[in-house]
Protein backbone atom coordinates (compact mmCIF):
# COMPACT_ATOMS: atom_id res chain seq x y z
CA UNK A 1 0.00 0.00 0.00
CA UNK A 2 1.53 3.15 -1.17
CA UNK A 3 0.43 6.62 -0.15
CA UNK A 4 0.63 9.85 -1.41
CA UNK A 5 0.39 13.17 0.06
CA UNK A 6 -0.02 16.95 -1.90
CA UNK A 7 2.91 18.80 -0.95
CA UNK A 8 2.51 21.93 0.74
CA UNK A 9 4.70 24.14 0.28
CA UNK A 10 4.16 25.84 3.69
CA UNK A 11 4.80 22.55 4.92
CA UNK A 12 8.42 23.55 5.93
CA UNK A 13 7.37 26.54 7.74
CA UNK A 14 5.62 25.04 9.88
CA UNK A 15 8.00 22.87 10.87
CA UNK A 16 9.90 25.53 12.04
CA UNK A 17 7.52 26.66 13.89
CA UNK A 18 6.87 23.41 15.12
CA UNK A 19 10.60 22.75 16.37
CA UNK A 20 10.41 26.20 17.85
CA UNK A 21 7.37 25.36 19.83
CA UNK A 22 9.17 22.04 20.96
CA UNK A 23 12.02 23.85 21.58
CA UNK A 24 10.21 26.12 24.20
CA UNK A 25 8.42 23.10 25.93
CA UNK A 26 11.93 21.92 26.55
CA UNK A 27 12.99 24.76 28.21
CA UNK A 28 9.89 25.33 30.38
CA UNK A 29 7.88 22.09 30.77
CA UNK A 30 8.26 19.55 33.96
CA UNK A 31 9.76 15.91 33.26
CA UNK A 32 7.81 13.35 31.82
CA UNK A 33 8.34 9.82 30.13
CA UNK A 34 8.47 8.52 26.99
CA UNK A 35 8.23 5.85 24.86
CA UNK A 36 4.45 5.73 26.22
CA UNK A 37 3.56 2.57 25.26
CA UNK A 38 6.55 0.62 26.64
CA UNK A 39 6.39 2.67 29.95
CA UNK A 40 2.40 2.27 30.16
CA UNK A 41 3.14 -1.34 30.22
CA UNK A 42 6.17 -1.77 32.19
CA UNK A 43 5.30 1.23 34.75
CA UNK A 44 9.27 2.30 34.09
CA UNK A 45 10.45 5.81 32.90
CA UNK A 46 12.54 5.94 29.67
CA UNK A 47 15.63 6.43 31.55
CA UNK A 48 15.59 3.18 33.04
CA UNK A 49 15.94 1.59 29.12
CA UNK A 50 18.08 4.33 27.43
CA UNK A 51 21.40 5.71 28.48
CA UNK A 52 19.86 9.52 27.15
CA UNK A 53 16.01 9.08 28.65
CA UNK A 54 15.25 8.95 24.64
CA UNK A 55 16.13 6.91 21.30
CA UNK A 56 17.14 3.82 20.59
CA UNK A 57 20.61 3.73 22.41
CA UNK A 58 20.06 1.19 25.25
CA UNK A 59 21.30 0.25 29.00
CA UNK A 60 21.74 -3.24 30.16
CA UNK A 61 17.82 -3.17 31.56
CA UNK A 62 16.37 -1.84 27.91
CA UNK A 63 18.50 -4.90 26.44
CA UNK A 64 16.95 -7.45 29.16
CA UNK A 65 13.55 -6.31 27.85
CA UNK A 66 14.21 -6.42 24.18
CA UNK A 67 15.71 -9.62 24.43
CA UNK A 68 12.54 -10.82 26.85
CA UNK A 69 10.67 -9.97 23.53
CA UNK A 70 8.76 -6.50 25.06
CA UNK A 71 6.68 -8.58 27.03
CA UNK A 72 7.80 -7.34 30.76
CA UNK A 73 5.08 -5.90 32.30
CA UNK A 74 5.14 -4.00 35.77
CA UNK A 75 2.34 -1.03 34.81
CA UNK A 76 -0.55 -0.61 36.49
CA UNK A 77 -4.01 1.89 36.52
CA UNK A 78 -5.50 3.01 33.69
CA UNK A 79 -2.36 3.46 31.51
CA UNK A 80 -1.59 -0.05 31.59
CA UNK A 81 -4.33 -0.89 29.91
CA UNK A 82 -4.34 0.69 26.38
CA UNK A 83 -3.17 -1.01 23.71
CA UNK A 84 0.53 -0.79 23.06
CA UNK A 85 0.39 2.00 20.19
CA UNK A 86 2.26 5.38 20.10
CA UNK A 87 3.33 7.88 17.44
CA UNK A 88 6.28 10.50 16.70
CA UNK A 89 7.25 13.01 14.50
CA UNK A 90 10.51 13.70 13.98
CA UNK A 91 11.88 17.64 11.74
CA UNK A 92 15.34 18.67 11.27
CA UNK A 93 17.16 21.97 9.40
CA UNK A 94 19.96 20.55 7.12
CA UNK A 95 23.10 23.05 6.12
CA UNK A 96 26.08 21.81 4.01
CA UNK A 97 29.23 24.39 3.27
CA UNK A 98 28.27 24.01 -0.63
CA UNK A 99 25.41 23.70 -2.18
CA UNK A 100 24.92 20.00 -2.93
CA UNK A 101 20.96 19.37 -4.27
CA UNK A 102 20.59 15.66 -3.79
CA UNK A 103 19.12 14.08 -7.31
CA UNK A 104 15.18 13.99 -7.69
CA UNK A 105 14.72 16.69 -4.94
CA UNK A 106 10.88 17.47 -4.65
CA UNK A 107 10.29 20.78 -5.52
CA UNK A 108 9.73 23.35 -2.88
CA UNK A 109 13.06 22.60 -1.24
CA UNK A 110 16.38 24.75 -1.64
CA UNK A 111 19.97 23.69 -3.07
CA UNK A 112 20.96 24.67 0.70
CA UNK A 113 19.37 25.48 4.33
CA UNK A 114 16.11 23.24 4.31
CA UNK A 115 13.84 22.88 6.79
CA UNK A 116 12.22 19.12 6.55
CA UNK A 117 9.50 17.16 7.73
CA UNK A 118 11.66 13.98 7.96
CA UNK A 119 8.97 11.66 9.17
CA UNK A 120 5.88 11.20 11.39
CA UNK A 121 5.42 7.19 12.73
CA UNK A 122 2.57 5.05 14.36
CA UNK A 123 4.08 1.88 16.73
CA UNK A 124 2.72 -0.89 17.55
CA UNK A 125 5.33 -1.52 20.43
CA UNK A 126 4.75 -3.92 23.48
CA UNK A 127 3.20 -6.95 24.36
CA UNK A 128 1.10 -8.80 21.74
CA UNK A 129 -0.21 -11.87 23.54
CA UNK A 130 1.56 -13.54 26.45
CA UNK A 131 5.35 -14.65 25.63
CA UNK A 132 4.80 -12.73 22.28
CA UNK A 133 5.47 -9.29 21.83
CA UNK A 134 6.38 -6.81 18.76
CA UNK A 135 7.87 -3.45 17.66
CA UNK A 136 6.75 -2.44 14.78
CA UNK A 137 7.00 0.88 12.78
CA UNK A 138 4.65 2.60 9.70
CA UNK A 139 6.48 5.73 8.75
CA UNK A 140 5.16 8.24 6.23
CA UNK A 141 8.40 9.86 4.97
CA UNK A 142 7.71 13.32 3.94
CA UNK A 143 10.81 14.22 1.96
CA UNK A 144 10.23 11.24 -0.41
CA UNK A 145 6.30 11.54 0.30
CA UNK A 146 5.49 7.47 0.90
CA UNK A 147 4.26 5.33 3.67
CA UNK A 148 6.05 2.47 4.56
CA UNK A 149 6.38 -0.19 6.78
CA UNK A 150 9.31 0.27 8.83
CA UNK A 151 12.14 -1.06 11.04
CA UNK A 152 9.75 -4.85 12.38
CA UNK A 153 10.53 -7.26 15.07
CA UNK A 154 8.48 -9.69 15.94
CA UNK A 155 9.36 -12.07 19.34
CA UNK A 156 8.21 -15.01 20.48
CA UNK A 157 10.92 -15.36 23.93
CA UNK A 158 10.53 -17.66 27.11
CA UNK A 159 13.13 -18.33 30.12
CA UNK A 160 14.23 -21.47 31.62
CA UNK A 161 16.51 -22.61 34.22
CA UNK A 162 19.70 -25.44 33.90
CA UNK A 163 20.43 -26.03 38.03
CA UNK A 164 21.32 -22.17 38.52
CA UNK A 165 21.85 -21.15 35.06
CA UNK A 166 19.47 -18.92 33.69
CA UNK A 167 18.48 -19.58 30.27
CA UNK A 168 16.45 -17.35 27.65
CA UNK A 169 15.52 -18.21 24.32
CA UNK A 170 12.93 -16.95 21.40
CA UNK A 171 12.56 -16.46 17.85
CA UNK A 172 12.62 -13.13 15.90
CA UNK A 173 11.10 -12.32 12.49
CA UNK A 174 11.74 -9.05 11.29
CA UNK A 175 12.57 -7.03 7.97
CA UNK A 176 15.77 -5.62 8.22
CA UNK A 177 19.13 -7.77 9.25
CA UNK A 178 20.21 -6.12 12.43
CA UNK A 179 17.02 -4.89 13.48
CA UNK A 180 16.93 -7.10 16.08
CA UNK A 181 20.19 -6.66 17.95
CA UNK A 182 20.97 -5.58 21.43
CA UNK A 183 24.15 -3.26 21.47
CA UNK A 184 23.70 -0.78 19.21
CA UNK A 185 26.75 -1.52 17.35
CA UNK A 186 25.07 -2.97 14.51
CA UNK A 187 23.87 -0.70 11.25
CA UNK A 188 20.48 -0.38 11.94
CA UNK A 189 20.01 0.89 15.75
CA UNK A 190 23.54 2.53 15.73
CA UNK A 191 24.94 5.81 16.10
CA UNK A 192 23.93 8.52 14.58
CA UNK A 193 20.25 7.84 15.92
CA UNK A 194 19.09 10.53 13.86
CA UNK A 195 19.44 11.97 10.41
CA UNK A 196 18.27 14.11 7.73
CA UNK A 197 17.18 13.64 4.15
CA UNK A 198 19.52 16.47 3.20
CA UNK A 199 22.88 15.16 4.98
CA UNK A 200 24.99 14.07 3.15
CA UNK A 201 26.71 10.64 2.95
CA UNK A 202 29.39 8.52 0.43
CA UNK A 203 27.41 6.37 -1.85
CA UNK A 204 29.36 2.95 -0.52
CA UNK A 205 28.03 0.72 1.86
CA UNK A 206 28.20 -2.65 2.62
CA UNK A 207 25.03 -5.33 1.91
CA UNK A 208 24.41 -5.60 5.63
CA UNK A 209 24.88 -2.02 6.25
CA UNK A 210 21.10 -1.04 5.31
CA UNK A 211 20.81 -1.81 1.74
CA UNK A 212 17.92 -4.48 2.64
CA UNK A 213 16.13 -2.78 5.27
CA UNK A 214 12.72 -3.35 4.80
CA UNK A 215 12.84 -4.97 1.46
CA UNK A 216 13.72 -8.57 3.28
CA UNK A 217 11.25 -10.95 5.68
CA UNK A 218 13.94 -13.03 7.62
CA UNK A 219 13.71 -15.26 11.26
CA UNK A 220 16.38 -15.94 13.65
CA UNK A 221 16.23 -17.88 16.49
CA UNK A 222 18.40 -16.83 19.28
CA UNK A 223 19.28 -17.63 23.11
CA UNK A 224 21.47 -15.62 26.04
CA UNK A 225 23.13 -17.97 28.16
CA UNK A 226 23.87 -17.01 32.04
CA UNK A 227 23.38 -13.25 30.88
CA UNK A 228 27.24 -13.86 28.85
CA UNK A 229 26.81 -15.83 25.88
CA UNK A 230 24.58 -14.61 23.21
CA UNK A 231 24.00 -16.40 19.99
CA UNK A 232 21.35 -16.51 17.07
CA UNK A 233 21.14 -17.73 13.75
CA UNK A 234 18.79 -17.38 10.96
CA UNK A 235 18.28 -16.05 7.47
CA UNK A 236 16.64 -13.51 5.00
CA UNK A 237 14.97 -13.70 1.79
CA UNK A 238 13.79 -10.72 -0.48
CA UNK A 239 10.03 -9.97 -0.73
CA UNK A 240 8.28 -10.55 -3.60
CA UNK A 241 7.85 -7.38 -5.59
CA UNK A 242 3.95 -6.97 -5.37
CA UNK A 243 4.42 -6.98 -2.04
CA UNK A 244 7.36 -4.66 -1.30
CA UNK A 245 5.22 -2.25 -3.39
CA UNK A 246 2.00 -3.28 -1.20
CA UNK A 247 4.73 -1.89 1.97
CA UNK A 248 5.77 0.86 0.21
CA UNK A 249 9.19 0.07 0.25
CA UNK A 250 9.63 -1.14 -3.66
CA UNK A 251 12.77 0.00 -5.29
CA UNK A 252 13.32 -0.66 -8.67
CA UNK A 253 17.42 -0.47 -8.10
CA UNK A 254 17.84 -2.55 -5.45
CA UNK A 255 19.25 -5.69 -4.72
CA UNK A 256 17.11 -9.17 -4.97
CA UNK A 257 18.53 -12.45 -2.60
CA UNK A 258 18.30 -15.40 -4.50
CA UNK A 259 16.70 -18.18 -1.86
CA UNK A 260 17.97 -17.41 0.81
CA UNK A 261 20.69 -15.52 2.88
CA UNK A 262 22.19 -17.12 6.23
CA UNK A 263 22.65 -14.28 9.35
CA UNK A 264 24.51 -14.98 12.44
CA UNK A 265 25.22 -13.24 15.42
CA UNK A 266 27.26 -14.13 18.90
CA UNK A 267 28.43 -12.09 21.96
CA UNK A 268 30.22 -12.29 24.90
CA UNK A 269 28.75 -9.88 27.48
CA UNK A 270 29.45 -9.16 31.32
CA UNK A 271 28.38 -6.37 33.81
CA UNK A 272 30.51 -5.74 36.84
CA UNK A 273 29.95 -3.28 39.37
CA UNK A 274 28.37 -0.80 36.42
CA UNK A 275 30.72 -1.17 33.99
CA UNK A 276 29.51 -3.57 31.07
CA UNK A 277 31.77 -4.76 28.61
CA UNK A 278 30.66 -6.96 25.40
CA UNK A 279 32.39 -8.16 21.86
CA UNK A 280 30.87 -9.84 19.41
CA UNK A 281 30.64 -10.94 15.59
CA UNK A 282 27.95 -10.87 13.67
CA UNK A 283 27.43 -11.68 9.64
CA UNK A 284 25.58 -12.45 6.52
CA UNK A 285 26.21 -14.54 3.27
CA UNK A 286 24.00 -13.54 -0.37
CA UNK A 287 23.99 -14.27 -3.46
CA UNK A 288 21.92 -11.41 -4.99
CA UNK A 289 20.55 -10.33 -8.33
CA UNK A 290 21.82 -6.99 -9.03
CA UNK A 291 19.11 -4.41 -9.46
CA UNK A 292 16.40 -7.39 -9.69
CA UNK A 293 17.68 -8.61 -12.86
CA UNK A 294 18.45 -12.07 -13.16
CA UNK A 295 19.59 -12.53 -16.40
CA UNK A 296 23.35 -12.76 -15.57
CA UNK A 297 23.24 -14.74 -12.04
CA UNK A 298 23.98 -13.65 -9.28
CA UNK A 299 26.62 -11.46 -7.28
CA UNK A 300 28.13 -12.89 -3.69
CA UNK A 301 28.31 -10.96 -0.99
CA UNK A 302 30.08 -12.39 2.16
CA UNK A 303 29.69 -9.56 5.34
CA UNK A 304 32.03 -10.33 8.49
CA UNK A 305 31.77 -8.75 11.29
CA UNK A 306 33.05 -7.66 14.88
CA UNK A 307 31.71 -5.22 17.37
CA UNK A 308 32.44 -3.94 21.38
CA UNK A 309 30.89 -2.32 23.51
CA UNK A 310 31.49 -0.33 27.02
CA UNK A 311 28.96 1.33 29.26
CA UNK A 312 29.50 2.65 32.57
CA UNK A 313 26.37 2.81 34.27
CA UNK A 314 28.01 2.87 38.14
CA UNK A 315 26.54 6.37 38.52
CA UNK A 316 23.50 7.52 36.37
CA UNK A 317 24.52 11.30 36.60
CA UNK A 318 28.04 10.17 34.91
CA UNK A 319 27.46 7.87 31.51
CA UNK A 320 30.53 7.10 29.67
CA UNK A 321 30.28 4.70 26.43
CA UNK A 322 32.08 3.55 23.46
CA UNK A 323 30.98 1.54 20.43
CA UNK A 324 32.55 0.51 17.47
CA UNK A 325 32.36 -2.41 14.73
CA UNK A 326 34.78 -3.43 11.83
CA UNK A 327 32.97 -4.68 8.77
CA UNK A 328 34.68 -6.62 5.55
CA UNK A 329 32.84 -7.57 2.79
CA UNK A 330 34.13 -10.03 0.14
CA UNK A 331 32.24 -9.62 -3.16
CA UNK A 332 32.26 -11.51 -5.96
CA UNK A 333 30.58 -9.14 -9.08
CA UNK A 334 29.99 -12.10 -11.33
CA UNK A 335 26.53 -10.77 -12.82
CA UNK A 336 27.41 -7.02 -12.46
CA UNK A 337 30.36 -7.99 -14.51
CA UNK A 338 28.89 -9.46 -17.45
CA UNK A 339 26.60 -6.64 -16.97
CA UNK A 340 29.18 -4.36 -17.50
CA UNK A 341 28.74 -2.26 -14.55
CA UNK A 342 31.97 -3.56 -12.74
CA UNK A 343 35.73 -4.23 -14.32
CA UNK A 344 36.27 -7.61 -11.74
CA UNK A 345 34.25 -10.29 -10.83
CA UNK A 346 36.82 -11.45 -8.13
CA UNK A 347 39.10 -9.97 -5.28
CA UNK A 348 37.38 -7.03 -4.41
CA UNK A 349 36.34 -6.21 -1.47
CA UNK A 350 34.60 -3.00 0.85
CA UNK A 351 35.69 -2.33 4.30
CA UNK A 352 33.59 0.18 7.03
CA UNK A 353 34.79 0.75 10.09
CA UNK A 354 32.65 2.66 13.27
CA UNK A 355 33.54 4.28 16.79
CA UNK A 356 31.85 6.33 18.97
CA UNK A 357 32.20 7.49 22.50
CA UNK A 358 29.69 9.43 24.25
CA UNK A 359 29.32 11.16 27.80
CA UNK A 360 25.73 12.07 29.05
CA UNK A 361 25.27 14.07 32.43
CA UNK A 362 21.72 13.13 34.28
CA UNK A 363 20.25 11.29 31.21
CA UNK A 364 19.79 14.65 30.09
CA UNK A 365 22.95 16.47 28.43
CA UNK A 366 24.91 14.44 25.99
CA UNK A 367 27.60 14.89 23.56
CA UNK A 368 28.80 12.01 21.16
CA UNK A 369 32.29 12.08 19.28
CA UNK A 370 32.20 9.23 16.08
CA UNK A 371 34.51 8.12 13.51
CA UNK A 372 33.52 6.47 10.06
CA UNK A 373 35.94 5.21 7.42
CA UNK A 374 35.55 3.52 4.07
CA UNK A 375 37.55 1.66 2.04
CA UNK A 376 37.68 -1.03 -0.71
CA UNK A 377 38.77 -1.97 -3.88
CA UNK A 378 39.47 0.29 -7.20
CA UNK A 379 37.15 -0.22 -9.88
CA UNK A 380 36.93 2.68 -12.87
CA UNK A 381 33.51 1.37 -13.75
CA UNK A 382 31.86 1.18 -10.41
CA UNK A 383 33.45 3.99 -8.87
CA UNK A 384 33.03 6.20 -12.31
CA UNK A 385 31.86 9.07 -11.04
CA UNK A 386 34.61 9.05 -8.00
CA UNK A 387 37.21 11.38 -8.54
CA UNK A 388 39.31 8.87 -7.92
CA UNK A 389 37.74 5.12 -7.98
CA UNK A 390 37.21 3.85 -4.92
CA UNK A 391 34.73 4.00 -2.10
CA UNK A 392 37.34 5.51 0.08
CA UNK A 393 35.60 7.81 2.53
CA UNK A 394 36.34 9.29 6.10
CA UNK A 395 34.58 11.82 7.82
CA UNK A 396 34.15 12.76 11.75
CA UNK A 397 30.68 13.83 13.72
CA UNK A 398 30.51 15.69 16.53
CA UNK A 399 26.89 16.18 18.53
CA UNK A 400 24.92 17.28 21.08
CA UNK A 401 21.60 16.15 22.60
CA UNK A 402 19.15 17.52 25.22
CA UNK A 403 16.02 15.42 26.41
CA UNK A 404 14.74 16.96 28.93
CA UNK A 405 12.25 14.39 29.67
CA UNK A 406 11.65 10.83 30.61
CA UNK A 407 13.24 10.70 34.25
CA UNK A 408 12.36 9.44 37.37
CA UNK A 409 10.45 12.37 38.67
CA UNK A 410 8.10 11.60 35.85
CA UNK A 411 4.58 12.23 36.54
CA UNK A 412 3.28 11.63 33.00
CA UNK A 413 3.09 8.65 29.91
CA UNK A 414 2.71 11.22 27.54
CA UNK A 415 5.34 12.42 25.73
CA UNK A 416 9.36 12.48 25.24
CA UNK A 417 11.46 15.00 23.23
CA UNK A 418 14.80 13.99 21.76
CA UNK A 419 16.97 17.26 20.76
CA UNK A 420 20.53 17.66 19.17
CA UNK A 421 23.00 19.76 17.35
CA UNK A 422 24.91 17.43 14.91
CA UNK A 423 27.80 18.66 12.78
CA UNK A 424 29.89 15.77 9.75
CA UNK A 425 33.27 16.80 8.95
CA UNK A 426 34.81 15.14 6.03
CA UNK A 427 38.43 14.52 5.37
CA UNK A 428 37.77 11.78 2.32
CA UNK A 429 34.63 11.96 0.47
CA UNK A 430 33.98 8.73 -2.48
CA UNK A 431 37.98 8.35 -3.45
CA UNK A 432 39.51 11.83 -2.78
CA UNK A 433 40.29 14.18 -0.29
CA UNK A 434 40.51 17.02 -2.93
CA UNK A 435 36.86 19.35 -1.41
CA UNK A 436 35.90 16.84 0.86
CA UNK A 437 35.14 19.23 3.22
CA UNK A 438 32.47 20.78 0.56
CA UNK A 439 30.23 18.28 2.16
CA UNK A 440 30.39 19.14 5.73
CA UNK A 441 27.11 19.24 7.17
CA UNK A 442 25.35 21.22 10.23
CA UNK A 443 22.03 19.55 11.49
CA UNK A 444 19.64 20.41 13.70
CA UNK A 445 16.67 17.95 14.83
CA UNK A 446 13.70 17.01 17.19
CA UNK A 447 11.89 14.19 18.15
CA UNK A 448 9.01 13.82 19.49
CA UNK A 449 7.43 10.80 20.65
CA UNK A 450 3.76 10.61 22.29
Amino acid sequence: MQITFKRNFNLNYFLALLLSIMSVMALTSPAVEAMPSFSRQTGQNCSTCHTQSFGPNLTPFGRDFKLGGYTMSGGSGAGAKVPPVSAMIVGSFTNSKMDQPPPDTPTGYNKNNNFTFDQAALFYAGRVYDKIGAFSQFTYNGFSDRLALDNSDIRFADQLELGDMPITYGISVNNSPTVQDLWNTTPTWGFPYTKSAFQIYPGSTALIDGQLSGQVGGATAYTMINNLLYLEAGGYASLANNMQKGLGVANAGQQQIDGAAPYWRAALQHDWKGHFFSVGHYGMSANVFPGRDPSNGTDRYTDLAVDATYQFMGNPKHIFETKTTYIYEDQKLTASQLAGNVNSTGNTYLTTFKFNTAYTFDQTYGATFAYNRTTGSTDTILYQNNVIPRPNSEFYTAELVYVPFGKSNSYSYLLNLHTSLQYIAYTKFNGTTNQASDNNTFMVNGWLAF
